[in-house]
């Protein structure tokens, strides 16, 4: 079967997000696409939050959910809720797989350091990132 226009861009937008930030070749990344009960459980779990959120990122870690192969490296894992995801696609008034490459992409940005709540200049500076990988995101909303 030949891979749709979603996702190709949903498998390519990891290997060419890890290479612009200098992530190690061979470099593996978790992805679990889940639906807003389990991404709230693994909020509340992980970071002490009781409810869904779109995207989760978690660096690799022992006893995280996703374990990595001995040998290999592991960037880390990202947790996405396809729920969350199609009500915020509907909002902004743009395509699933769009909403997807942006919610990848910044969860592959929080591992390679990027944040966006500590100030207004690493909001800036993640965004900026996020806009060199997906083009101008003026119209999306802001995490």
């Amino acid at each position: 079967m030949r891979p749709t226009w979603m996702s190709m861009r949903f498998t390519a937008s990891p290997r060419l997000v890890m290479a612009g930030e200098s992530v190690e070749p061979g470099t593996a990344l978790a992805i679990l696409i889940t639906d807003d009960e389990e991404i709230r459980r693994l909020n509340a779990q992980f970071l002490g939050i009781d409810e869904p959120t779109d995207v989760l990122s978690f660096p690799d870690e022992p006893g995280d959910f996703v374990e990595a192969v001995p040998g290999e490296p592991l960037l880390g894992d990202i947790a996405i809720s396809i729920d969350t995801a199609r009500r915020q696609a509907d909002q902004i008034g743009h395509s699933l797989a769009a909403e997807l490459a942006h919610l990848l992409v910044h969860g592959i940005l929080h591992l390679c350091g990027y944040d966006h709540v500590n100030s207004p200049e690493e909001e800036a500076a993640m965004r900026a990132r996020e806009e060199h990988y997906l083009g101008d995101l003026g119209h999306l909303h802001r995490h």
